[in-house]
């Protein structure tokens, strides 16, 4: 595992999307119940009852994408005590949801603040390039379409689960496969974990093929993790559909700027 922290590539022009984007997720998370106090998405039952009746609505649920079935019973927020103990008390949907919008609507929210953190990390790093490549506009299209591709493509794989799916992570894996399409040869700014964190600095395609790598083979094993917390098959679809679009644009793209200086503890060669 590397945690990516800086990439050596400047843009020409503000990524405002990108901003807008992070600037969107963040107030998403702090208005979500029951997830801002928390670090893990971890609470109280009353906040859990609260924020598994506000993803009931607004999450993207597979059966519900590819069936349209609905479910008869959900979670109101209440609290109360059953046979099998304290729990959240379950009822008829008081509300009208659209599957199709809640792919939308799932992609600015997240289980917790590492969940958050971890993804606009990479959309900060990352993000300002592929914008900067394919223009403001085009770039928030490109965006929701790898989103899409990510959550329909993860639903393909268990049509029937009413787990519901989260987070910006599959429109983020698309910006990742762009980046490695557009820029293999830029490099990046990580941290090691080896001991201590140890700052390297790696090619992109490197870096996010090993990224990549890692999606697949935990994806490899089932639509989802055995914590059953990520959809690592939703990564892999959100950055395959970013590669595939931005491949027509590699020819024409300026490559990123030599790196100069020391490289592990000695002067960089050129073309490493």
């Amino acid at each position: 595992m590397v945690i990516p922290v800086h990439d050596v590539n400047p843009a020409r022009r503000t990524p405002w999307v990108t901003y807008a984007l992070i600037l969107a997720n963040v107030l998403v998370f702090l208005f979500t119940p029951g997830t801002a106090g928390s670090v893990t998405g971890e609470g109280s039952l009353a906040q859990l009852c609260h924020l598994e009746a506000f993803l009931d609505q607004y999450a993207a649920v597979p059966q519900e994408l590819l069936h349209h079935r609905m479910p008869a019973l959900v979670p109101t927020g209440d609290t109360g005590v059953g046979p099998q103990g304290p729990g959240c008390v379950v009822g008829p949907p008081d509300y009208d949801k659209s599957p199709e919008l809640s792919v939308l609507t799932a992609m600015f929210l997240h289980g917790g603040w590492l969940h958050l953190l971890g993804n606009m990390l990479f959309l900060w790093i990352f993000g300002n390039n592929v914008e900067d490549r394919l223009g403001h506009l085009p770039y928030l299209l490109f965006y929701g379409v790898c989103g899409y591709a990510a959550t329909y493509g993860f639903a393909l794989l268990d049509s029937e689960s009413g787990a519901p799916l989260i987070g910006a992570s599959g429109a983020i894996a698309g910006v990742l496969g762009a980046y490695l399409v557009l820029y293999p040869k830029a490099r990046v700014w990580v941290l090691v974990p080896f001991l201590i964190f140890l700052p390297l600095r790696l090619p992109a395609w490197i870096v996010l093929g090993f990224w990549f790598g890692l999606q697949a083979v935990y994806s490899s094993g089932g639509a989802v993790s055995q914590a059953g917390t990520v959809a690592y098959a939703a990564h892999v679809f959100g950055f395959v559909a970013g590669m595939l679009i931005a491949w027509p644009l590699r020819r024409g793209t300026p490559p990123p700027p030599e790196p100069r200086g020391l490289l592990f503890g000695r002067r960089a060669r050129p073309g490493w």
